[in-house]
């Protein structure tokens, strides 16, 4: 498995923008149900000596120390998980955290889903669609791992809520 986190910061003029990007591996856990084939496609051997993987309580923490970090610094009391269908994302940290015993910083329900707000603002749900008419370049090559799928989810809701800004709270 290959797991993903991006902290967004506003620049000086305001806009969201991408902040630090956190990634592992995660030996997957006892009794997973790996998919040959999805495995196959990705080109994945979950159990190769060469990924470095980690266990999942300490994989959950080295994505969540950056963000715990952000929530303190924000004086929030919980992070807003951002993911393109985000329940699937947070219905896979909620089970991980349950069998590691590690406490999740993410509020329990509460999501924004950059399928529809691409939707809405693109007229685009699918994630390499909403990204191209955001702006970005999609590279079919790099997509589906942790990394980049995060990064251009990240960068395709900084464009939403960015084109939202622009639009909706201007100052006359």
């Amino acid at each position: 498995m290959e797991a993903a986190a991006v902290t967004l910061q506003l620049d000086k003029q305001g806009f969201w923008q991408r902040h630090e990007t956190h990634f592992c591996h995660v030996i997957p856990f006892e009794g997973a149900n790996l998919d040959k084939e999805a495995l196959d496609f990705l080109g994945v051997d979950p159990f190769h000596p060469f990924r470095f993987a980690v266990s999942e309580a300490e994989g959950l923490e080295t994505l969540f120390k950056p963000i715990r970090k952000a929530v303190k610094t924000h004086k929030c009391s919980r992070a807003i998980l951002v993911g393109h269908n985000p329940s699937f994302d947070l219905s896979f940290i909620k089970a991980a955290c349950y069998r590691t015993k590690v406490k999740s910083p993410f509020h329990r329900f509460s999501t924004f889903d950059t399928a529809t707000l691409s939707g809405l603002a693109f007229k685009q749900t699918v994630l390499a669609k909403g990204v191209r008419a955001a702006g970005f370049d999609w590279d079919n090559n790099e997509a589906h791992s942790a990394i980049y799928d995060a990064e251009r989810t990240a960068d395709l809701f900084c464009a939403v809520v960015n084109l939202w800004d622009k639009f909706f709270n201007k100052s006359d």
